[in-house]
């Protein structure tokens, strides 16, 4: 049984499954975390990303107490479980994290529901561009300029809804545009301002 503690959580490890019971929260620590849902019967899509400083679990709160999505490193990450009632509890006597915890709900429930407008309406091409934008704006570039997380042409296709093979011809494309440059797993971002008017 999970107490609170510190978790080393090994690479490419999911833990917890959408659909599980919620047995606390997850404060990241160090490291990459990746957010999913299913869609549709093999497909996946990657609702958001985590890093350090970053919170995971909070979703499955409320009345069913079931994690309505899963949790996946991407690298080897450290990260603090708090138990349920503990939490629960110190919401109760500490009103600033109170506050806070309200604060990123909002902002979240603004992101997911810019998230869901570009995936009805905006093109693919349009939310590749702006899931790169997204990414370098969540977590930096590295000395080389590489925007600082290492994704599978499969992730990035989940995150942006789209499919390997699309994420891929789009990717080519900008970097024939000369927005990008792309070695393996590893982006750059060559142009913010004109990659932006892409889904502008």
């Amino acid at each position: 049984m999970l107490e609170d503690r510190l978790l080393i959580i090994k690479k490419e490890s999911c833990f917890f499954y959408e659909g599980d019971e919620l047995k606390g929260i997850f404060f990241i620590y160090k490291g990459k975390v990746k957010v999913h849902k299913k869609w549709g019967e093999d497909k996946e899509l990657i609702v958001r990303f985590a890093g350090e400083g970053d919170i995971v679990g909070h979703r499955g709160l409320g009345k069913q107490n079931i994690y309505p999505v899963s949790a996946t490193t991407l690298e080897a990450t450290s990260a603090c479980f708090i138990d349920l009632n503990l939490f629960e509890t110190s919401l109760k006597v500490n009103y600033d994290l109170m506050h806070k915890l309200l604060m990123f709900y909002a902002e979240e429930l603004q992101d997911s529901e810019k998230n869901m407008r570009n995936l009805a309406h905006m093109p693919v091409k349009g939310r590749v561009a702006y899931s790169l934008l997204n990414l370098k704006a969540k977590f930096g570039v590295t000395k080389e300029g590489y925007i600082n997380i290492s994704l599978s042409r499969q992730d990035l296709a989940s995150f942006a809804g789209t499919t390997y093979e699309t994420t891929f011809r789009v990717l080519s494309e900008l970097s024939n545009e000369g927005l990008i440059s792309f070695e393996g797993k590893e982006i750059v971002i060559l142009n913010d301002k004109n990659l932006a008017k892409v889904f502008d």
